[in-house]
């Protein structure tokens, strides 16, 4: 594959109806938990990016058989215990963040020591969110100075806790609750709103949880030591990859795109809020209940006038990984659109927020920073024609994507490297893109 991705020419008008693949944080916790689960799994609809088939090659090195057959994966757990190997083992998480930290919270009762590694990019994340909080429940866990590798030696000694999670963080509340799962007597969260994935599919798989959403935040109890058995679900459509198309269609003249059984878990949709204050008219059409999760079809079309936003915090775990794209909306809003306590988007697989302030910059737009807060300066005749590259953004998959859509909505022509990131959480993306009539080399 080229180092770089050649796009010289803007979309042409688009009405299509696809399906989108399914949703990342859904498919990584779904591997995590048949691994727990006693018997035969079956779980459709799989997303086969590296972040899911590293998590099916951690719970194999775990000893956990996998396989795929026709459209599922099957995947054949020993219960709370199944994780006995007689061997010290490395797992390698990739680029992933999710499976790196929840699956720590599955390795509290490992009688054996594994250490997790990690990509350059992943390597260069914060885990002592979740290390911390794990050593209460008595495991004994090292860093390297707050980051990877971790090292874990697991206890049958386990204890329950009290845990108060402030940051927002899916991926810390999701480690405490699979540590949970394994612990005697009931553990008790506080955590700041962040995804409900975790909590929904314990509830699904009748696990004995007490949820109560308060205001600013949700609390949980957790009773240990409970074995339950194989299911079968479908992974819903992901909103994250959905917003790509969201914006492009948005973006574009003339165009419609409908997507067909999309996540629109409250906890996710905060981009439908956002865009939808700004005057994008998202519809969530054939809106249903699945085992907990709300799915429902999207259907967007063009818009020539934006307006700009004033985006409180309270929005920001809800559209966390989606904000790269909303900030090209931003750019084409009528006003300045402000947001604000970014901070968490410096934490990701780049600093994303670094990275979308030189972006805007580099295409024109006035950007104020004060530090995680930022104020868009919109242009509605934005139309680019210069030359632009795009380079050193730690392969992340999402700078790459949204640079995508940035010329193939904005103009210009551009060089934008690192095209293999998508393989991390969205393979098909430039088979979608094409199908959409993208002309790209």
């Amino acid at each position: 594959m080229p180092k770089y991705l050649k796009i010289e020419k803007k979309v042409k008008p688009f009405n299509k109806e696809i399906l989108i693949s399914g949703d990342k944080s859904i498919s990584i916790r779904c591997v995590l938990l048949a691994s727990q689960a006693i018997g035969k799994s079956k779980i459709y609809n799989l997303l086969e990016s590296e972040d899911v088939i590293n998590t099916l090659k951690s719970v194999e090195k775990l000893g956990i058989k996998y396989k795929k057959i026709n459209n599922y994966y099957e995947i054949n757990g020993f219960g709370l215990e199944g994780f006995n190997n007689k061997k010290n083992i490395v797992i390698d998480a990739g680029n992933s963040g999710t499976l790196a930290r929840l699956i720590l919270g599955l390795l509290v009762n490992f009688k054996k020591r594994a250490r997790i590694i990690g990509d350059r990019s992943l390597s260069k994340r914060d885990f002592s969110r979740v290390t911390e909080p794990l050593k209460l429940f008595g495991v004994n866990i090292s860093t390297n100075h707050q980051n990877l590798p971790v090292e874990i030696n697991g206890t049958e000694f386990l204890r329950p806790i009290k845990y108060y999670e402030k940051l927002g963080s899916a991926q810390c509340k999701s480690a405490v609750m699979f540590a949970a799962l394994k612990t005697p007597g009931i553990t008790k969260i506080k955590a700041k709103k962040s995804r409900s994935h975790t909590e929904l599919l314990l509830k699904f798989l009748k696990i004995p949880i007490k949820m109560k959403s308060l205001q600013n935040h949700d609390y949980f109890e957790i009773e240990g030591v409970n074995n339950f058995n194989g299911f079968e679900y479908k992974v819903p459509g992901d909103i994250s990859s959905s917003a790509f198309f969201i914006v492009m269609t948005l973006l574009s003249k003339k165009s419609k795109i409908v997507m067909k059984d999309v996540n629109v878990n409250e906890s996710r949709t905060g981009i439908i809020k956002i865009l939808n204050k700004m005057k994008a008219g998202i519809i969530l059409r054939n809106k249903k209940n699945y085992n907990g999760e709300m799915i429902a079809d999207i259907i967007v079309k063009s818009k020539k006038n934006f307006v700009s936003t004033n985006c409180q915090k309270k929005m920001n775990s809800s559209a966390i990984d989606e904000f790269l794209v909303i900030f090209l909306v931003a750019a084409k809003a009528k006003g300045v659109s402000s947001f604000k306590d970014l901070s968490e988007l410096n934490k990701k697989e780049s600093p994303r927020l670094d990275i979308a302030v030189k972006f805007l910059r580099m295409i024109g737009i006035k950007v104020e920073r004060n530090k995680n807060d930022i104020k868009i300066y919109g242009n509605p005749n934005l139309n680019l024609q210069g030359n632009y590259v795009v380079r050193n953004f730690r392969k992340d998959h999402r700078v790459f994507m949204m640079s995508c859509i940035a010329a193939l909505t904005f103009g210009g022509k551009w060089r934008i490297y690192d095209q293999d990131s998508t393989k991390t959480s969205f393979p098909n993306f430039f088979k979608t893109i094409k199908r959409l009539g993208a002309k790209i080399n």
